[in-house]
């Protein structure tokens, strides 16, 4: 009780959370989710899920959207998106995310116990294609490829991880890294390009 009384913003932060639980059930339920043990949401996140698209999530999810849910302020509301036909964004157990974005035109994979800081972006497409001449005559369809996330992978505040790449099972990834390659397990990561401090 009294560790509730000296941190006064978290208990703001579960009334809020439970006053959002009727419009959480009704968004999970118009994109195709059931809601399952441990999820919590603080504020309201974004699910755009092609109608052909796949999104999964295991238990104990945990999106925190609104400004007063975490002290590194998220920017804007977690975002996931399935957003090609056939594309699908795979979650475990255990995953946490602040105001970050998953956006998947193929493929994006992530494990179990999972961590992703603060406005971090996750994304296996280019969006546009790379040769102006073909954005003159489609602005989309850039290229793809599949995102890994294994288990029990720390992503810091403010990263972004690009198609193609495989981050190995319990490393750690740096605030503020770009990652453009396969990390190996078990290794902590930092800059941008991203490259291996410590294995």
């Amino acid at each position: 009780m009294l560790n509730a009384l000296n941190t006064p913003w978290k208990i703001q932060n579960e009334l809020k959370r439970c006053l959002l639980l009727p419009r959480i059930w009704w968004l999970c339920w118009w994109v195709g989710l059931r809601m399952k043990t441990g999820w919590r949401f603080y504020g309201m996140p974004i699910f755009q899920i092609h109608r052909q698209g796949t999104l999964q999530i295991g238990s104990h999810l945990q999106l925190r959207s609104n400004m007063t849910s975490n002290p590194l302020v998220p920017t804007h509301p977690v975002l996931i998106s399935a957003r090609e036909p056939g594309s699908q964004v795979k979650i475990g157990d255990h995953f946490s995310m602040t105001g970050g974005v998953i956006v998947a035109a193929a493929s994006i994979t992530i494990g179990n116990y999972v961590t992703v800081g603060a406005n971090t972006r996750i994304m296996d497409t280019d969006f546009h294609p790379m040769d102006a001449a073909d954005r003159r005559q489609r602005s989309s369809g850039g290229n793809s490829a599949p995102i890994v996330i294994e288990d029990d992978v720390f992503i810091g505040t403010e990263c972004l991880i690009l198609k193609g790449v495989r981050i190995g099972k319990g490393s750690v990834i740096g605030a503020r890294s770009v990652v453009t390659h396969d990390i190996p397990p078990h290794s902590v990561a930092v800059g941008h390009p991203a490259r291996v401090i410590q294995s």
